[in-house]
């Protein structure tokens, strides 16, 4: 393991205010601004997490590395623009953390992780009302995935109250907003406005099931496209044994061939 921090991270530093060089950088890297590399940063966070979730810890240094250059590229941006570097990027993260955690800096005391949590929040609270933001709902992320933006404003309202407390409404809420999807596919003339609001109302009403079933929304349909994924390609598999294409299947077959692989999931469980 690595002695010093600050010089762990310098030849990287260095490595991006080469490539921004303004006469022997690299073109791509002069190019760039705050905006168009978030993609790349988003990118690579998902990477991150794909990683993680696959469980290949000997790819995940690589991954994060990726991370942290994207981190490093916004410092350099931010340096050549008299903005901030990333000593003051690190300077605000140790601040920031010190404050939100008195029981472990300061003299509070706090005994469980509920409670770490509610101060957690509260503190917050009290930095956006310091910046003018006096909505629970200030600051929730324009860019976060649909679904974790969804569980992350339902949270924020359900800490002042605004949630229903036992189960059965929420339930009752997803059906509600079934039958209403439903009702627009049966017009005379399908409004498809409206049917994307509805179908928009029904995948919030799921998010907030998830969420009272202490299940994030994101983390289970990924784990929902990897497992349809898996299983799909092993229906591939099986429809082409016989030297046919997939489509000179019909959907009976395909179906069967479905099944086929689920029983397989099991039996080898």
């Amino acid at each position: 393991m690595s002695k010093s921090i600050h010089s762990d991270i310098q030849p990287l530093l260095d490595i991006m205010e080469k490539l921004r060089d303004p006469d022997t950088g690299c073109p791509w890297d002069k190019a760039q601004s705050f905006a168009t590399i978030v993609p790349f940063t988003l990118e690579e966070a998902y990477e991150v997490a794909d990683t993680i979730e696959r469980m290949d810890l000997q790819e995940l240094p690589d991954e994060l590395g990726d991370l942290l250059f994207q981190v490093v590229f916004y410092c350099q941006l931010g340096k050549e623009q008299g903005l901030f570097d990333f000593g003051e990027v690190v300077k605000r993260i140790c601040a920031k953390l010190t404050s939100r955690h008195p029981h472990v800096f300061g003299d509070l005391e706090l005994s469980s992780s509920s409670e770490v949590k509610d101060n957690w929040e509260a503190i917050k609270a009290t930095e956006r009302r310091a910046k003018d933001k006096h909505s629970v709902l200030d600051d929730v992320p324009l860019s976060l995935p649909s679904l974790s933006r969804a569980l992350k404003i339902q949270k924020r309202v359900a800490r002042v109250g605004f949630d229903w407390p036992d189960l059965d409404p929420v339930v009752a809420k997803v059906h509600e907003e079934i039958e209403e999807v439903l009702v627009e596919t049966r017009a005379a003339t399908v409004d498809r406005e409206a049917l994307t609001a509805e179908v928009g109302d029904l995948l919030f009403a799921v998010a907030n099931l998830s969420r009272h079933l202490g299940i994030d929304p994101e983390l289970a349909l990924r784990q929902a496209n990897r497992k349809f994924e898996t299983r799909f390609r092993s229906v591939e598999e099986l429809a082409c044994a016989d030297g046919k294409s997939l489509t000179d299947h019909d959907l009976a077959s395909l179906d069967a061939f479905w099944d086929q692989v689920k029983l397989a999931e099991k039996s080898a469980d």
